[in-house]
């Protein structure tokens, strides 16, 4: 067998340097781009929906257990085939990791002819699946952006124009947006549609890391520089060189890094911690902020010319409460992710259900939406209740006009506890509208909490 007209890559996942030497060297005798990694965290960094690749990971590693890993890049995309690797028979493991989405599990000490031609498969497959969506994109007039920014509001269409119009110019920005609105959706956009697409997408979250920490994981450090620091550590932005660096909630980032942040920005060079040498680095940073870093630099909590640096270009992304209309689609959309995902049969949505998610607030917004899609999906409580009433299709135009309005707003009544001025600014009329629509449908508040 020889794949010398393979242009995608196979990702070897494991913890032992001699299985992934023996592997890539396998693969690459094959004709494959195999490509080699320890932790996988950086494995996953490089995934996407568009990526052209098979990944083969180990299921026993002391960086992140196999079945994790797994788990995080079906997230990012359920139809990368994943190769669950392991030294061990162990059936059980094996089933739980194709029941979760795995393509196959093999045995190390398996025929590595054997191995081969599953990657072969994995490899075919993964193939197929992308000139599929790009088929079915074609026909249906869509971008692929489509289906990773989903929506039909004004806001979402202006968003996705804006994106694909930005990935083309290879200049830093600003993201803002509250918690859960898919900031880092947006930057693994905005460098998937790039020129820089072949190149490492590299995130970090600067809220979630110590000032100690953040620094050495920014910049890297060479053997030595302090306590502990056995071997040189290659950091995210070196790592990042020729591709994007994301920085999520940037506003937590300590004052004394934004200064050498700002210089590798001005400079595109860095030092390694207990380094002299300048390493020069091609990357694009996307910076993302719940904040307004306009206010937090007049108020002195973040530089104001790190500010300048990074605002050559700004994107606003809309919160759930400020795109209702397109719940319904977003939710349908991520239980149709979940039932690929869990291997579940998709079942009808009730209209109530779409109804009363559209008039729920969401503080968590996208994330919490897709959270309980996953676990409607699952058959477990959603935090929303579909009506048993029957549907009613059937009637003339104004009959079922009038039925629809009547279950708003029944279901609006029930979300919000009765309440009349609450009931009616959710559903944006009058409360003496709200009133005349209650006579004319027979509807009472008894049954709910009283305002």
């Amino acid at each position: 067998m020889n794949t010398s007209n393979t242009t995608g890559q196979v990702f070897v996942i494991d913890d032992e340097e001699i299985v992934r030497d023996a592997m890539t060297q396998t693969l690459d005798l094959e004709g494959y781009n195999a490509v080699a990694f320890e932790d996988p965290r950086q494995a996953l960094e490089q995934c996407s929906m568009s990526w052209q690749g098979v990944v083969i990971c180990d299921v026993r590693m002391d960086i992140m257990d196999g079945l994790e890993v797994l788990q995080q890049i079906l997230e990012i995309d359920p139809e990368i085939p994943v190769i669950m690797f392991s030294a061990h028979a162990d059936i059980a493991v094996a089933i739980q990791a194709i029941r979760m989405g795995a393509y196959d599990f093999l045995e190390k000490t398996d025929d590595p002819e054997h191995h081969l031609n599953t990657v072969q498969r994995a490899w075919k497959k993964r193939q197929l699946v992308l000139e599929n969506r790009c088929l079915r994109q074609s026909l249906q007039g869509q971008h692929e952006i489509d289906n990773r920014l989903v929506g039909q509001t004004e806001a979402m269409l202006r968003l996705r124009e804006m994106v694909l119009q930005l990935a083309q110019i290879d200049i830093d920005l600003i993201i803002n947006g509250a918690t859960g609105t898919g900031k880092e959706v947006v930057a693994r956009c905005l460098h998937d549609f790039s020129p820089r697409v072949r190149k490492p997408f590299v995130a970090l979250n600067c809220g979630a890391l110590t000032e100690s920490v953040i620094e050495s994981e920014l910049f890297g450090h060479e053997a030595g520089a302090f306590t502990g620091a056995s071997k040189r550590r290659i950091g995210k932005i070196e790592y990042a060189s020729g591709g994007t660096l994301f920085l999520d909630e940037i506003e937590s980032m300590p004052a004394s890094l934004q200064v050498r942040l700002l210089r590798v920005l001005q400079e595109r060079t860095l030092q390694r911690l207990g380094g002299n040498a300048d390493i020069e680095v091609d990357i694009r940073v996307v910076a993302a902020s719940k904040d307004d870093l306009r206010q937090a630099s007049d108020e002195g909590r973040f530089r104001e010319d790190l500010y300048y640096r990074l605002n050559v270009a700004s994107l606003e992304i809309p919160s759930l409460d400020q795109r209702k209309e397109d719940i319904p689609l977003l939710f349908s959309h991520f239980v149709e992710l979940a039932n690929q995902r869990f291997g579940r049969e998709q079942q009808p949505l009730p209209t109530s259900l779409l109804q009363q998610l559209s008039l729920k607030s969401w503080p968590g917004n996208v994330r919490e939406l897709r959270n309980a899609a996953e676990r409607w999906a699952l058959g477990l409580p959603c935090g929303i209740e579909a009506s048993h009433e029957p549907e009613v299709n059937e009637g003339n135009l104004d009959e079922l006009v009038a039925n629809y309005e009547k279950r708003l707003i029944l279901a609006a009544l029930k979300e919000h506890r009765g309440q009349a001025e609450v009931t009616a600014q959710a559903l944006g009329i009058p409360r003496k509208k709200l009133y005349l629509r209650m006579k004319k449908y027979g509807l009472e508040r008894s049954g709910f909490t009283s305002e």
